[in-house]
């Protein structure tokens, strides 16, 4: 029994940690997406999760002698349902930063760490504790303390198309998060296959949209295979891990602080130039992150309403 003691508190550093490392994956997306410029969203959503199905390939789950294997029913609704929720959170991201100016896109986008906390513990608790409510809000006031002016001057600009793909995008992660969580999925050892799946949906949809463009320049195909490797590859699986951690619920917290560190990351690069809002918004998000796990029960089971 003693020795048995430390794996829970291991668990969760380890899940943290993932977590964490997702996040900042996460937050170079703005960066590399902008260096991928001249490719048209669906075709850099189609390349950058190929390049994330290829990267993760190592991971791809085999099934070991003896093991049970699905209903076919069923791993056709994970494969599918998956796989449509990450092209559709790819897809709609990237599409909505070229529809909508990208400070308004990305803060609807950045929503679904709220959608995700929320969901997860009305799912696991059956209630919202006010506790949680105020540090969601407080989290997503700092996030959005970076944008609002920028949206404010310009207003809703009329192209609602490409706020309602922002909000898809950001549904759509809340919901991927949510099925990180099933127990028994083990989606981070399905991924490669998922990303696949998707990156062939997000193709079909680019020749039917978009039809065919130039080959796009050495410099966009660098951006792409790291915009693969990095946020739709090793991220999606440490934040697969991250979420099979004790108390997952409250990590979704953490992704919180995206917006942030991709506005740093822009600063540290050039393309945005220092603003006192950055540090009063990580105040804000850390502030909210700390009110939310607050609020959320500890001894919680785990997704043990999903399945």
């Amino acid at each position: 029994m003693q020795a048995q003691t430390p794996r829970p508190y291991s668990s969760t550093w380890h899940g943290t940690g993932a977590a964490l490392l997702a996040v900042v994956l996460w937050a170079l997306i703005p960066l590399l997406v902008a260096s991928a410029e001249g490719l048209p969203p669906l075709r850099l959503s189609t390349l950058a999760l190929l390049a994330g199905a290829l990267a993760t390939l190592p991971m791809a789950r085999r099934r070991h002698r003896g093991e049970a294997s699905w209903p076919l029913s069923r791993e056709l609704a994970v494969y599918g349902g998956v796989s449509l929720l990450i092209a559709l959170a790819v897809g709609g991201c990237f599409m909505s930063f070229s529809l909508v100016p990208a400070a308004e896109a990305a803060l609807i986008t950045y929503t679904w760490p709220v959608f995700f906390l929320l969901a997860s513990q009305w799912l696991t608790t059956k209630r919202l504790t006010l506790t949680t409510l105020i540090g969601a809000l407080l989290a997503f006031s700092g996030a959005a303390l970076l944008v609002a002016p920028q949206a404010l001057a310009s207003g809703l600009s009329g192209h609602w198309h490409g706020y309602l793909l922002a909000l898809l995008a950001a549904l759509c992660w809340a919901l991927y998060s949510l099925a990180c969580q099933v127990p028994g999925y083990r989606l981070s050892q399905r991924l490669p296959h998922m990303l696949l799946i998707a990156s062939l949906i997000t193709g079909a949809a680019s020749l039917a949209l978009e039809g065919m463009s130039a080959m796009p320049s050495p410099t966009a195909l660098l951006a792409t295979a790291v915009l693969g490797l990095g946020p739709y590859g090793i991220a999606m699986l440490a934040w697969g891990r991250a979420l099979q951690a004790p108390q997952a619920q409250r990590l979704g917290n953490l992704a919180h602080a995206v917006p942030v560190l991709a506005t740093l990351f822009l600063m540290l690069a050039g393309v945005a130039t220092p603003d006192w809002r950055l540090p009063l918004s990580a105040g804000l998000v850390v502030w909210g992150s700390i009110v939310a796990s607050a609020g959320a029960k500890p001894n919680a089971p785990k997704g043990s309403q999903f399945g």
